[in-house]
């Protein structure tokens, strides 16, 4: 994986993220525009990783830290680089930025119907929870 470069995303990313989420990510979220990222990096330019591969994005993943929770969003990884380490790789480096803000514990939103997200989660020594649901209102 030492062609493989993880750093933060930028402002100057939004748009290459955006796209790159329509074309690798499963799902999509309320979030997903210009103003969603960019409200996200201002608040906290260390939570958007970028994993990137000969320049070009190879995947994502948010690790958000509100000083309560550790939160992963959006671990995405391009078709055509799947099963090269790089979730994984975006994983580590998410625990890291998490260990380093003092977080405890992990949370990751996964869509059920994700199976493939299932098996990777599970194989970074994620366990799913069923007591608990996700309730959301759109604001």
């Amino acid at each position: 994986m030492s062609d493989l470069h993880i750093r933060h995303a930028t402002l100057a990313d939004i748009d290459t993220v955006l796209r790159f989420w329509r074309e690798a990510a499963e799902g999509t979220s309320i979030s997903d525009d210009h103003d969603g990222v960019a409200r996200l990096i201002v608040r906290d330019p260390e939570a958007l990783l970028l994993a990137e591969r000969d320049g070009l994005l190879a995947g994502t993943v948010i690790a958000g830290f509100d000083g309560w929770r550790c939160s992963a969003y959006r671990l995405a990884v391009h078709p055509g680089h799947r099963r090269q380490g790089i979730a994984t790789a975006l994983l580590e480096a998410a625990e890291r930025r998490f260990a380093a803000l003092g977080g405890r514990r992990v949370d990751a939103m996964v869509l059920e119907a994700n199976e493939r997200a299932h098996h990777t989660w599970d194989a970074a020594g994620y366990q799913r929870e069923d007591h608990w649901r996700r309730w959301v209102k759109p604001l």
